[in-house]
């Protein structure tokens, strides 16, 4: 049975989010380096770091990863001292993804051995597609003993997916096709839960299928799917580093020719915060899309932190 107030450590970045949102945060007692976001999480112990250059351009950090991956090397380090000390009760980890954070079987391993960690209990979260999302929210939840909060939680994002849902069939708007660039070289189409906030936004998904990994694709599929809009949002960078990468799709033969350039309609989004996270900030994006979809129809949201932070339109793809 959990303590009354369980001491948690938190490995992934949208449990830490899912934790705040449930106002637990005065249980949170160490947190992974992706750990970003509310600000205030910052001042938590970081027991995690990563082994991955991410300044690098982003086909060598592709690269790195599958070196390390191929080699059985695991792309982040757990301190275990630092997480002995914290004997925590409860530690939220994933067993999904080797390459979203530290892999679910180090963390057992480590727990196993160590004798301070002999009590603490694991939580592995399977986010694969949309509902999933909301369906780790309520297990979260259950597990430190704030089911009923976490219910309202969901309600409330869903009652905000059901808004966008009625302005699209009131106006009745015409959906366009939509791919959304998770990896930029090589290029990667955004898979899992993405082609369902599309479809939730008014959009046609494109490329990539919905409740599976994102895939490697070829530029000749999205050429021929002719995207209306694309949405630029690699995996793990912000508006910043994405920025960098930006001159390598105007190289791509054929790029200039595609409706979403012609027409100025390619968008920035932060992959980091709004589309890798399973998290409650993924209902944003949602909102985020249909405005960008549909502008004349759904009004800009209002966000957890400023819209030129988090999205921007990138005219000068167009040029």
């Amino acid at each position: 049975m959990m303590p009354l107030r369980p001491r948690i450590v938190s490995l992934l970045s949208s449990a830490t989010e899912i934790l705040y949102a449930l106002d637990l945060q005065d249980h949170l007692a160490g947190i992974s380096h992706e750990c970003d976001y509310p600000p205030a999480a910052l001042q938590k112990p970081q027991v995690t770091v990563s082994h991955i250059d991410a300044s690098l351009p982003s086909h060598q950090i592709d690269e790195q990863v599958r070196s390390n991956l191929k080699m059985r090397r695991s792309l982040y380090g757990l301190d275990s001292d630092l997480l002995s000390e914290l004997t925590p009760d409860l530690i939220i980890t994933q067993a999904q993804c080797e390459v979203c954070a530290i892999h679910y079987d180090e963390v057992l391993e480590l727990v196993a051995a160590t004798d301070t960690l002999a009590e603490t209990k694991i939580l592995a979260l399977q986010p694969r597609c949309w509902k999933d999302v909301f369906q780790d929210i309520i297990s979260l939840g259950t597990a430190v003993d704030c089911r009923d909060k976490a219910v309202q939680l969901v309600e409330a994002l869903q009652g905000r997916i059901d808004r966008i849902a009625g302005i699209l069939e009131r106006n009745r708007v015409q959906r366009p096709r939509v791919v959304c660039i998770e990896w930029i070289e090589p290029l990667m189409v955004a898979g899992n839960w993405v082609p369902t906030l599309v479809e939730l936004a008014g959009g046609i998904n494109g490329v990539s299928a919905a409740d599976v990994p994102s895939q490697y694709e070829t530029w000749s599929d999205v050429l021929a799917f002719d995207p209306e809009v694309i949405v630029v949002c690699p995996c793990g960078f912000d508006l910043h580093r994405t920025r960098q990468e930006l001159p390598q799709l105007q190289q791509v033969a054929g790029w200039q020719e595609m409706s979403a350039v012609k027409n100025q309609r390619v968008f920035v989004l932060d992959g980091n915060s709004h589309v890798n996270r399973s998290g409650p900030r993924l209902v944003e994006t949602v909102e985020i899309l249909a405005h960008v979809f549909h502008p004349d129809q759904v009004p800009a949201p209002q966000l957890s932190q400023p819209a030129a932070e988090t999205w921007y339109h990138w005219i000068e793809s167009a040029r």
